[in-house]
């Protein structure tokens, strides 16, 4: 942001909706849930027990049945350290998923790649937006195919790339500086005829950044509604909450759904999540008891 500011902004600048190709998702008192399908044989969260195509249709359908607003599929892994694979192969895992979804329910679906012919096949096969963990930087082909589908997109920061993010990120301000890559991507893609209201962005939990770096963007989660975009975060299952926890084995499903809490009550929009049932449970009861009484309306 600029000026970078300091301290928790307990309360998001709000835009109302992210319109997609087709589709669009209004926002409302809770946060939309993305459910996330790992098209992938090395997924840090699932292990690749979705690599097959028919368990992640059976995986989708039941994200929709717990709630999921958006799925969000991915065929090549990010987790640290990862290495890429190349677009026929990413095609090969994830077209046949998009399609099946895409027959099987209106829930809208989102691809979650940086290649853009991978993107042009899944949004010709029914998606509706385009997941980028480069911020459209790693092709330059990706911002003008989004601008010829009209789709909608997620704008992700990260600090170098998957294989390498984790060796030692560094930041002077790193709320600042998220929101001013961030900002600078969102007018990238306005130059380009892109519209914000089509724009998501989402501050990279775990992507190049330590433990003080994510807890410090999670409890600033709401300063990225300045952006006039949607705002959304990845934050599920990601190793913080082991570190928090002082213990990188234990079950993250509570640490995801405890953040998951924090997050709706600053009012993010989307939250991208494994547990959608949990996390779609847990909103509902805490926003009954009060806890969003001074929240998003």
């Amino acid at each position: 942001m600029n000026p970078p500011e300091h301290g928790i902004v307990t309360m998001i600048a709000r835009t109302e909706c992210w319109k997609l190709r087709t589709q669009t998702v209004f926002f409302g008192r809770l946060p939309r849930l993305m459910g996330i399908i790992n098209v992938t044989p090395d997924s840090f969260s699932d292990g690749g027990s979705t690599f097959e195509p028919q368990a992640a249709v059976e995986r989708g359908l039941r994200l929709v049945e717990e709630g999921a607003d958006l799925l969000d599929i991915g065929g090549e892994s990010t987790r640290p350290g990862a290495n890429g694979v190349d677009a026929r192969e990413e095609l090969r895992r994830v077209l046949p998923v998009v399609q099946a979804l895409r027959e099987r329910t209106t829930v809208p679906i989102s691809i979650d790649t940086s290649k853009a012919s991978v993107a042009r096949e899944a949004l010709a096969a029914g998606a509706e937006a385009v997941n980028d963990v480069s911020a459209c930087r790693a092709d330059p082909e990706m911002i003008p195919l989004l601008a010829e589908t009209g789709c909608g997109v997620c704008l992700m920061h990260m600090q170098g790339v998957p294989a390498t993010m984790q060796r030692d990120p560094t930041y002077r301000d790193v709320v600042g500086e998220v929101g001013d890559f961030l900002r600078e991507r969102r007018d990238a893609l306005e130059e380009a005829g892109i519209g914000r209201t089509r724009i998501a962005v989402d501050p990279g939990i775990g992507f190049g950044k330590t433990l003080r770096h994510n807890l410090d963007l999670l409890r600033n989660a709401a300063q990225l509604g300045r952006l006039g975009c949607a705002v959304l975060v990845g934050h599920s299952r990601k190793r913080f909450i082991g570190a928090v926890l002082g213990d990188d084995t234990v079950d993250r499903t509570a640490g995801t759904i405890g953040s998951a809490l924090a997050l709706a009550r600053q009012g993010v929009q989307v939250l991208r999540v494994h547990d959608v049932g949990a996390v779609h449970q847990a909103i509902r009861l805490f926003d009954a008891c009060g806890g969003l009484a001074d929240g998003p309306q």
